[in-house]
């Protein structure tokens, strides 16, 4: 049995089989739906249902309330219809024409960054780059597990290599492998890009980037890409973490304050060590951004981090007048299992 979904802005139509969620359905039809962690933890794939019901096989996902659901929203990544849909939600252009892989890759060096982030760089063939947009990730693919999710950290022109910032997670199955098992040379298997987080060229407005330990890592690319186009917008980096130890590459936002007259660096510790010596802004990262910025009237606002910072960070943003649509995110689940 299939089912009919019409996305009310742009009349387009795909069907969706008994197996498929909304949004997977979409996707295998070239109609591209924003997404993010496929399930169902961050919220990027939230919609509106305009006529029609679904349901969630194992419950609601954890980025779905009940008073979201009173207000007609869904996660598609994991709603599967009961019957003939009409949805509200954005479709995504820039990534239509980028082409999924599933490649062989090599791990050429491995960077201790800080005493829980290592820096991953992953060689693919030479006769099969991946073309991808800066913010986006990829899949690890592992044997008889789960594939694991990680921004891709560099900017698209600088792609001989893929970077990744991976933390670790104590019982973590894979992040365990990276710290203590994984050597130079060692072959992987990645697919991507993934996910609709990436820099919006077109807009005009300042950009604000948030991002929440190694929710750096999808910023940087994004920061390194914008520096190199010539974008001149407004871009101001907020970065959380505990202590200033946990600020693991923090020489380049310090290097760019240098470079780039356009540009602007606050770091935001919650909880400094003594030996910090710390001045700064402390407390939740969301809160500085408000402090900063009370009208996000007129801001693009990129956050990449925790699940909680990032919903947290939306709803406190919407309260100080940002525009839903001008709102991209990206949550990293840290949970042993799923790492």
């Amino acid at each position: 049995m299939s089912y009919q979904v019409k996305v009310q802005s742009s009349g387009h139509e795909f069907s969706v089989e008994a197996h498929e969620s909304v949004l997977d359905a979409a996707l295998r039809q070239h109609i591209i739906l924003p997404y993010g962690c496929r399930n169902g933890a961050c919220g990027s794939c939230m919609g509106t249902l305009l006529s029609g019901t679904v349901d969630y096989a194992g419950g609601l996902p954890p980025a779905l309330s009940e008073a979201d659901v009173a207000a007609g929203k869904a996660l598609f990544c994991q709603a599967h219809p009961g019957c003939d849909l009409t949805i509200e939600v954005r479709e995504v252009d820039a990534v239509r024409d980028i082409e999924i892989k599933k490649l062989p890759c090599r791990v050429d060096r491995l960077e201790q960054l800080a005493h829980d982030v290592i820096r991953i760089y992953l060689k693919v063939p030479s006769s099969n780059r991946l073309q991808f947009l800066a913010g986006q990730y990829i899949n690890v693919l592992l044997k008889d597990q789960m594939p694991r999710a990680f921004s891709i950290a560099n900017a698209p022109h600088d792609d001989d290599f893929i970077e990744l910032h991976v933390r670790y997670v104590e019982g973590g199955h894979f992040s365990g492998q990276v710290f203590h098992d994984l050597r130079e040379k060692a072959l992987l298997r990645l697919e991507g890009p993934l996910g609709t987080y990436f820099l919006r060229e077109d807009s005009e407005r300042p950009l604000i980037l948030i991002g929440g330990g190694t929710g750096f890592a999808p910023l940087k690319g994004m920061l390194e890409h914008a520096f190199y186009t010539g974008i001149q917008r407004p871009l101001h980096l907020f970065w959380g973490a505990r202590s200033r130890r946990d600020l693991y590459l923090e020489e380049l936002p310090l290097r760019w304050l240098m470079e780039h007259n356009n540009f602007q660096y606050t770091p935001v510790l919650s909880e400094p060590l003594p030996e910090d010596n710390w001045t700064g802004a402390t407390g939740l990262v969301t809160d500085s951004v408000v402090s900063h910025y009370p009208d996000l009237t007129n801001y693009d606002v990129y956050a990449s981090g925790p699940p909680a910072m990032v919903e947290a960070g939306h709803r406190l943003f919407m309260a100080h007048g940002m525009d839903e649509a001008q709102f991209y995110s990206d949550s990293f689940e840290y949970a042993a299992a799923a790492d």
